[in-house]
């Protein structure tokens, strides 16, 4: 795949129908006490249960296949975590070494997944460009690519099958999306969410955590706009800046995004294992906190022009999570829902 920034949907419908039968077809949950706070119907696609755990497995499957069919014999990935361990999966699947670069403070869930995976762990500071550095440094000695977490066509297609399958599903319930809701970390599942979507009239949101805006600044300034990452828990969603790819997709066809805080997240993690009954990582549960937080149908330009109820898609991106996490955030507490609102 080349066409870089001439992606189309043909470039999503490729790559499921290749995914087909190498990922889970995850199911779609719903939950009428979230459908009632969000005043819509809110369908769920629990990519929490894919292989691997999240839906990263997506494109790395996606993209290590087509290197493995070149003839390449191993492979390079930096991330956060779930990226890294979808690439050491796919890298066994294909017969491929697998060397992925993790920041020093990576959930250790995810370290041991990628070890468990047959993956070299290498640590490499905190950010992004220390990550960065380091995998292009292994992959100049050993020609081994690297394959990016979101600034690649074959992963953005990849995960872009997520949503593409939840549109069809939606459909063939006869509950048609009107709005299409992605957590942005670097932008390649929003940027396939938008492949996906295309000349659909779905409206599709991404979400960011407060101080991980990146994509919201981007859009804003008509330029890539890097951040200094603040602390957050959803630790997938903290790249400094979005992806040149992902954003050369999503800069005219993203309808805007949500900044949510974190305990809108930990609301929506807790929304998610209580009324749906699976679990889902902070990161996650970040696309269900900011589709609680959309315009109300009125003000939407897709709002429904008969009585029926809108009906809005969340993408739940990922399940690894720390026991430790799932402890804290479960602990008795009163919280409310505040909100940021939404940058268009």
């Amino acid at each position: 795949m080349s066409r870089t920034v001439g992606q189309v949907r043909a470039d999503v419908e490729e790559a499921g129908r290749w995914l087909a039968g190498r990922v889970v077809r995850t199911p779609v949950l719903r939950s009428p006490v979230i459908d009632e706070l969000a005043g819509a119907r809110v369908l769920l696609k629990a990519e929490n249960l894919q292989h691997g755990g999240s839906y990263k497995m997506r494109g790395a499957l996606r993209a290590v296949g087509r290197l493995a069919s070149a003839g390449h014999t191993g492979v390079i990935a930096q991330s956060t975590g779930n990226h890294a361990v979808a690439v050491a999966l796919a890298a066994r699947q294909h017969g491929l070494a697998a060397t992925v670069v993790l920041p020093v403070d990576a959930a250790p869930t995810k370290v041991d997944r990628a070890r468990a995976a047959g993956a070299r762990v290498v640590f490499a500071g905190t950010g992004v460009e220390e990550r960065v550095a380091v995998a292009n440094g292994l992959s100049d000695e050993s020609g081994h690519p690297v394959i990016d977490a979101y600034d690649h066509p074959d992963v953005i297609a990849g995960q872009g099958t997520a949503s593409l399958e939840l549109i069809e599903d939606a459909e063939r319930a006869g509950t048609p999306l009107d709005a299409l809701v992605v957590p942005v970390g670097g932008g390649g599942g929003v940027a396939g969410a938008c492949l996906a979507a295309a000349r659909s009239g779905i409206e599709v949101y991404g979400v960011e955590p407060v101080g991980c805006d990146s994509l919201a600044r981007s859009l804003a300034a008509g330029v890539r706009v890097p951040v200094a990452p603040a602390p957050t828990i959803a630790d997938g969603l903290r790249p400094s800046c979005v992806g040149e790819l992902p954003f050369a997709i999503v800069r005219d066809t993203l309808r805007g995004v949500v900044r949510v805080d974190d305990d809108e997240i930990a609301a929506a993690f807790r929304l998610i294992l209580t009324e749906v009954k699976v679990l889902a990582e902070p990161s996650g549960a970040a696309g269900l906190a900011g589709a609680l937080r959309l315009p109300p149908a009125g003000e939407s330009r897709t709002a429904p022009t008969s009585d029926r109820q809108r009906t809005v898609g969340v993408v739940l991106t990922g399940g690894n999570v720390e026991a430790a996490l799932v402890a804290r955030l479960m602990a008795p507490r009163s919280a409310d829902l505040p909100g940021e609102g939404v940058a268009a």
